[in-house]
């Protein structure tokens, strides 16, 4: 089960896939995409543009290693809960009293060619379809804490054997206004083993290269012609966009590495 989604962005049927690396065919894919879907963030009857960005910071080069050092050191481990980089309206605290524990896995895959982030797009059978996230769901009773959890839902979803994952650390609580207190497990992976999409849940599984994620001029805040009031952060790559949680979890990491990591403009 997948932690869900809030904000809506437009939708591109050009992504690029897990397998053959960032080409336009998945052998994880199990169906064709339905037709490019422009939903607006607000309300229909207002036109959704891309404002000026608020987040603004210089690019993060990583690598295994400095991931490694990073989460072993005392900044980390304080684990600092995840801002809601979004214009709109903060959680109350009695939502974050009642929120649902859920836990996701941020994979971070060692490729020759570099890190990547593995994700997710959801089924389009189920609620949020469409929407792209990393493996995880909620906290089930039987499980011994959030990294059981990311780990398991990574399995059931994608097939991501635990053995395969180098639990490096953890992130601070994100909790989402779908009622969700949401605590994102890094792991590195470097070998991926075979992948098989969820049959139901998953509809093709996907890359975004770190390098990418790590570079602020990435993300893009999408609101209204009428009003910067209520505005949301996406992330795009080759088509694929990330929004809602999932991209606020990847601004906060980003966010967190850069108490740790060299820097360049």
């Amino acid at each position: 089960m997948m932690v869900m989604l809030m904000a809506t962005v437009p939708m591109d049927e050009s992504v690029g896939r897990v397998g053959r690396k960032f080409s336009a065919v998945s052998p994880y894919r199990r169906s064709e995409p339905p037709p490019p879907a422009h939903c607006v963030l607000l309300c229909p009857t207002f036109v959704s543009v891309d404002l000026q960005s608020d987040f603004e910071h210089p690019t993060v080069c990583a690598s295994a290693d400095s991931l490694i050092e990073h989460f072993a050191s005392e900044r980390a481990r304080m684990r600092n809960p995840l801002r809601n980089p979004h214009h709109e309206p903060r959680v109350s605290a009695d939502q974050r009293r009642e929120a649902t524990p859920a836990a996701v896995l941020i994979p971070i895959v060692v490729r020759d060619s570099g890190l990547t982030l593995l994700l997710t797009r959801r089924h389009e059978n189920i609620s949020y379809a469409g929407h792209i996230c990393f493996p995880g769901g909620r906290v089930d009773p039987g499980d011994t804490g959030p990294v059981e959890t990311a780990l398991r839902e990574a399995h059931e979803e994608v097939a991501l054997s635990p053995a395969n994952v180098q639990v490096i650390g953890e992130l601070g609580d994100y909790v989402s206004h779908s009622g969700f207190r949401i605590h994102p497990v890094v792991g590195l992976v470097r070998c991926l083993g075979t992948l098989q999409a969820a049959e139901g849940e998953v509809e093709e599984i996907l890359e975004f290269p770190l390098d990418h994620v790590l570079d602020s001029s990435s993300y893009r805040l999408r609101g209204s012609t009428w009003s910067e009031a209520s505005a949301h952060f996406y992330i795009a790559y080759q088509g694929a966009i990330v929004a809602g949680p999932t991209v606020s979890m990847m601004m906060g990491f980003y966010e967190e590495l850069l108490h740790t990591h060299a820097t360049s403009a």
